[in-house]
């Protein structure tokens, strides 16, 4: 044990099951755990949604939530439910020398300027002067601010004063990994004794599906759980809206005021397999191999994204290592891009703390696991690119 140790000691979790560790912890230890979907609004594609939020229990300012846009706002509530777990939302001194990584997209586009654009652009041939016309007259001044990425990391300090440095990674689920080894790396280094750590995704959006399905990444049949979409029509993914923020301390600086942690992380690898050239399974493997993992079975709460080649691959890569029991909670939540690996963190933290294994989510694939876990893997092998995973252990 160090005085530097990276312990969770609050966690904010926002999905289409619910709000909070402990609605997630009832969600995803029911018998059986099911998913809740959206078919319709976006068919032949299918979403988990968002549940009913009222975002002024944590964005008190009705102004602050008109301008932000659902992705910020999902982020910064989440943010503020982390605090809150913490017992530091309203420690003025310890959130304004707390820093921050956050994981964020791109933004949302302005899907009614957008169709404007194109309507028009079918009665005219100067499409440079009409685009023109356009930015000047459309779009909202504010469009461009709002659509930064850093803006959510601005957002969340404006409203939970949260005022240490601030670092965003864009990326994907790339994003989320770089977030949290960051941030671990940083405490471990003694440059930060306590940081806010997380990212949101908001699906419900056409862009957001369009990006996916333009690659051929859509799952289009009935839905089916991550492990068993191989072969079935589309690419294999489901997307999700959500987003999971974690406060993350120094074993030392929690201990001084008092605070019981959830689980410690341990190491976090990640890589960037050349999957065009490199078998991706061999990859994930090595990826496994560097992280000295415990002897017997490892609760393995996995972020696989159904996507075909990466999923079957991290499936092969863990099937050779004989002890992973694996957990693909993208059978109940979908895809969370930016947020996929935060929450990963945070289910592998919650069943550590609990001492209790999920249930399997799909009982034809995943193996029953007996005892208590004293350490949960968790990973995240990208839908596109970038891979990685972390240990969570007892803290």
């Amino acid at each position: 044990m160090s005085p530097r140790d990276v312990v969770i000691t609050g966690m904010g979790i926002v999905s289409s099951l619910g709000e909070g560790v402990d609605a997630h912890w009832q969600a995803l230890t029911a018998a059986p755990p099911s998913p809740v979907l959206d078919r319709e609004r976006f068919a032949p594609y299918m979403i988990h949604p968002l549940p009913e939020i009222d975002w002024s229990r944590q964005i008190p300012r009705r102004g602050d939530q008109r301008q932000m846009e659902t992705w910020q706002r999902l982020g910064t509530y989440a943010a503020g439910l982390a605090l809150d777990d913490a017992g530091l939302k309203e420690n003025e001194g310890l959130c304004a020398s707390m820093d921050m990584v956050v994981a964020a997209g791109g933004g949302e586009r302005d899907e009614t300027v957008d169709e404007v654009i194109l309507n028009a652009s079918l009665a005219r041939n100067d499409q440079d002067v009409l685009l023109n016309e356009k930015l000047t007259t459309e779009l909202r001044p504010t469009l461009f601010l709002a659509q930064l990425s850093n803006l959510l990391a601005g957002n969340i300090s404006i409203v939970h004063k949260v005022t240490g440095s601030s670092r965003t990674f864009m990326g994907e689920e790339g994003a989320g990994v770089s977030a949290i080894e960051t941030a671990a790396a940083r405490i471990r280094a003694g440059q930060s004794s306590h940081i806010l750590v997380g990212g949101a995704f908001q699906t419900e959006h056409s862009d957001m599906l369009l990006a996916y399905e333009l690659a051929g990444f859509l799952h289009r049949q009935d839905w089916k759980p991550v492990w068993q979409r191989g072969g079935s029509q589309g690419g294999g993914v489901v997307t999700g809206s959500g987003a999971a923020f974690l406060v993350l301390e120094a074993r030392e600086h929690a201990e001084k005021r008092g605070r019981e942690a959830y689980a410690a992380i341990g190491p976090v690898v990640s890589r960037r397999v050349r999957r065009n050239r490199e078998p991706l399974a061999e990859g994930i493997a090595a990826m496994l191999d560097a992280l000295s993992l415990p002897e017997g079975p490892l609760l393995t709460v996995s972020g696989a994204s159904g996507a075909h080649a990466p999923t079957k691959a991290e499936a092969e890569a863990l099937g050779t290592r004989g002890t992973p029991v694996v957990r693909g909670f993208s059978t109940l939540t979908g895809h969370m891009k930016e947020a996929q690996f935060p929450f990963a963190v945070a289910l592998a933290a919650l069943a550590v703390h609990h001492g209790k294994p999920y249930p399997a989510f799909d009982p034809q694939n995943e193996a029953a696991f007996e005892g208590a876990p004293q350490a949960a893997l968790a990973t995240a092998i990208g839908y596109h690119c970038f891979e990685g995973m972390g240990l969570v252990t007892k803290a």
